[in-house]
């Protein structure tokens, strides 16, 4: 999400420079190029006028301190204003309430409320430990039942049944004291979607939030729809007392349009992002950290909070241990290494959270990507458990065995373990120094004063 944005961006953001004074003159251009970069992210018109008279606003008269260069303050300023239009920091769900708290969601047909009410569902069990139960009030369409039986199994959440001939009120009512019997703390509502806004649609959903009054009405919107998505938003939003917003497929939208729009003409907040398909791709939108992506410069707190959640602590604090006693790291744990990496999204996910990454973020998906990662794994499970730890035993007759295996050349194998020497020496390193969750943290120690780009090292120093 936001490529085209940030490279446009990082590409005028570059040319303020030389400069003791950011002033109207010197900011001009600039401001121009800011204005045309969030023209074809697909921002709204109202939001990119009031977003570019902000930045000059503050801007003007800045004084350049010695310790930052013109550009890097006028990075501070357009970061401080993208904070402001998307939202001054996370806002989290209220289910401050006598349970269970009904979340209902509303949407269009097609935009993932199915999907959502099952990433919700996890979300709320793993990470806030709730009881949740779910319910589908669409009774247009049979399949969004059966779909949420389905999803609900997956992720543990108790489900509630509804057919096609009942009436979606008389469901939402029977879920909520169902519910209330079984003592369970939140109830998620999936209400029916439609091609497009009809009176009939939001006269029912209008009917369900009158019945269940929810603590919670979330609207989920597709960001690839841009500014589209906060004309839908604003909508659903005059006709029913929205609480928030989640933004779905933004790992397909390049632009970002949508979630630099929607805070500003709805007036909601956008609570969360639909980050994959999987039903643990849904992350809580927190405006200064996709500032700080926009801007090139990094997530690196959310980058660690993944890794708390998605790493085996166990299997860090032993190779830690392993390491710190002086024994190798072998081909054992760098298959370990590739398959944490894979939970974590891949190489993809892990650049787009590193700083100061840019353009080379796609020079480093070109040498190893996911399909790679995939290919390192493959030659390492066609070793014997003595090959995989002792690597230096592989002999030529041993590569080719393995390349067979593994459906690869022997210039693959070669390559893993020309890559695997590499790892061995910089875990050694980073062993000494307390394992990977201290690199991740060094990462963070990295930004420069104010958060202003511009400091950053290449990945290659880091």
């Amino acid at each position: 999400m936001f490529e085209n944005l940030q490279d446009r961006l990082s590409g005028s953001l570059r040319k303020i420079s030389g400069q003791a004074r950011l002033t109207d003159d010197n900011i001009k251009d600039t401001l121009r190029e800011v204005r045309m970069a969030l023209l074809e992210a697909d921002v709204a018109l109202p939001v990119v006028k009031d977003f570019v008279e902000g930045v000059r606003q503050r801007a003007i008269g800045q004084e350049v301190q010695r310790s930052l260069t013109p550009g890097q303050v006028f990075v501070k300023v357009v970061q401080q204003e993208l904070e402001r239009v998307m939202g001054e920091g996370n806002e989290t769900l209220n289910l401050a309430t006598q349970p269970p708290a009904v979340i209902m969601m509303a949407g269009l047909q097609g935009a993932g409320k199915t999907t959502t009410v099952a990433k919700l569902s996890r979300f709320l069990k793993e990470r806030q430990k709730k009881s949740v139960m779910v319910v589908s009030a669409d009774i247009y369409r049979p399949a969004a039942i059966k779909q949420l039986e389905t999803l609900a199994g997956e992720v543990g959440a108790e489900f509630f049944p509804s057919t096609s001939d009942q009436d979606p009120v008389a469901i939402a009512e029977g879920a909520v004291a169902e519910a209330r019997k079984k003592h369970i703390d939140v109830v998620i509502l999936d209400t029916a979607g439609r091609l497009h806004v009809d009176e009939q649609m939001m006269g029912e959903i209008g009917r369900l939030h009158s019945a269940v009054k929810p603590i919670e009405t979330l609207f989920v919107v597709d960001a690839m729809t841009g500014q589209d998505a906060a004309n839908t938003a604003k909508a659903f939003n005059d006709a029913l007392p929205l609480t928030g917003v989640v933004l779905t497929k933004t790992d397909g939208d390049a632009r970002g349009g949508a979630a630099l729009s929607v805070r500003h003409i709805t007036g909601k907040p956008i609570k969360f992002l639909g980050i994959g398909e999987k039903s643990d791709a849904l992350e809580p939108f927190h405006p200064d950290r996709v500032a700080s992506r926009i801007l090139g410069m990094g997530d690196v707190l959310s980058l660690i909070e993944e890794a708390e959640r998605k790493l085996d602590q166990k299997k860090a604090q032993k190779l830690t241990k392993k390491i710190k006693k002086g024994k190798s790291f072998d081909l054992e744990d760098f298959r370990d290494q590739l398959q944490q990496m894979k939970s974590m999204g891949g190489i993809g996910g892990l650049m787009d959270k590193l700083p100061g990454m840019g353009q080379m973020a796609e020079v480093a998906q070109q040498q190893v990507n996911d399909k790679s990662m995939g290919q390192m794994e493959a030659i390492i499970c066609s070793m014997t458990p003595r090959e995989r730890r002792r690597p230096d035993s592989i002999n030529n007759s041993r590569k080719r065995r393995i390349a067979t295996g593994s459906g690869t050349k022997i210039q693959d194998v070669n390559r893993l373990l020309k890559q695997h020497k590499q790892m061995q020496k910089m875990m050694k390193k980073f062993g000494k120094k307390g394992g990977m969750a201290n690199m991740m943290r060094g990462l963070g120690g990295m930004m420069p004063p104010g958060g202003g780009g511009g400091g950053m090292p290449p990945f290659g120093r880091m």
